[in-house]
């Protein structure tokens, strides 16, 4: 006997609004925005655009483009207070275009690049299907995992990272230095720390402290000059190649973890481990890391999780996932600070 279907549940929704759709629809639309933003990037508008407002015409010379797109262009970034219209067909830069010039102290122009690279683009509409599955699905569009594409097939974009990265670590790596105290520590730790911007700015800071970098041997040859050998920082500096997920071959009095506890929770997991192995007891190991939760800037730090799990499968922590982790590693948690809006501190002392 056939069954038929039940009927659909029927219900009245609420009437919606029609502030709640506008903003719905401006969401829908939201990769119209991000694409503004890399173009503007890409075209070096805001580097062309000086302190004092110019015309639509004479941007358009500077940067190489035709007047009338470069105005639509202009007057949907205005919308987002990325420029300002100042009248007479004239922009002027605002808070936010200034740090899309590449010398902009806070710059943050390869980031916004790097964020909306051509690979992207193929990714996002791939996203159902890792929420689905839960696996890593850049293989199914690529052929390869990311970072093999990327430095085999994508080494423009590699490039692009590689700048964005440098220039998020070192404006980073300023404001953990201002934030951590080191009183009574004497050696120090960077496991994973790229380029070395972090423990260079300790060095800098604490002439009375030794410091190691942990990194893969192809991020450690691009360390920071000043850590490398005849380097300003060379005497009190070690540099050691290797996995961290596979050892930590190194004792000290403070292990610093920052933006690399993004793998599965397996890789995660055997980092940890080897930390607290390696430690000698009442050694301090501070996490730093971009949370999802309990932050001013979760909008951008979710849809960061989202990206990583498209590109390599991995994930950013809430307060509670990670204190879980660093805890099953056997390490006590004894503070959680913000070190800026984007970054919060998890201040952990391996147990006697």
């Amino acid at each position: 006997m056939t069954i038929a279907n039940p009927p659909s549940p029927q219900f009245s929704p609420a009437p919606s609004s029609p502030q709640s759709a506008m903003r719905l629809r401006e969401l829908i639309f939201g990769a119209a925005c991000a694409a503004a933003v890399r173009a503007a990037a890409s075209l070096e508008v805001a580097d062309a655009l000086g302190e004092e407002p110019m015309t639509v015409e004479d941007l358009a010379k500077a940067v190489h483009a035709e007047p009338g797109p470069l105005r639509r262009l202009l007057r949907t970034l205005t919308c987002y207070g990325v420029f300002t219209d100042a009248g007479e067909d004239r922009y002027a830069h605002t808070d936010m275009s200034w740090q899309l010039r590449k010398e902009s102290p806070n710059s943050l122009h390869y980031i916004a690049l790097w964020c909306t690279e051509p690979w992207t683009w193929q990714l996002w509409p791939h996203l159902d299907e890792a929420v689905r599955t839960g696996r890593n699905i850049f293989p199914d569009v690529y052929g390869k995992e990311f970072f093999t594409y990327l430095h085999e097939d994508a080494t423009a974009s590699a490039e692009v990272f590689d700048k964005a990265m440098t220039h998020s670590s070192r404006q980073s790596a300023a404001d953990l230095v201002g934030f951590l105290n080191l009183e009574g520590i004497t050696s120090v730790v960077d496991i994973g720390g790229g380029q070395g911007h972090v423990l260079a700015s300790l060095l800098e800071k604490h002439p009375e402290i030794h410091g190691t970098l942990i990194d893969l041997p192809q991020v450690i040859a691009r360390a920071d000059p000043r850590l490398h050998e005849a380097g300003t920082l060379s005497p009190r500096a070690r540099l050691i190649a290797t996995d961290c997920r596979t050892e930590v071959p190194v004792q000290a009095d403070l292990y610093i973890i920052k933006n690399i506890l993004e793998w599965d929770t397996d890789s995660t997991r055997r980092t940890l481990r080897n930390v607290v192995e390696a430690a000698p007891p009442g050694a301090r190991v501070v996490v730093v890391e971009n949370l999802v939760d309990d932050t001013p800037s979760m909008r951008f730090t979710t849809a960061m999780d989202l990206l990583l799990l498209l590109n390599v499968g991995g994930a950013k922590h809430s307060r509670a996932s990670l204190q879980t982790l660093l805890t099953e590693a056997g390490l006590r948690v004894d503070e959680v600070r913000p070190v800026n809006p984007y970054l919060h501190a998890f201040e952990c002392v391996v147990p006697g």
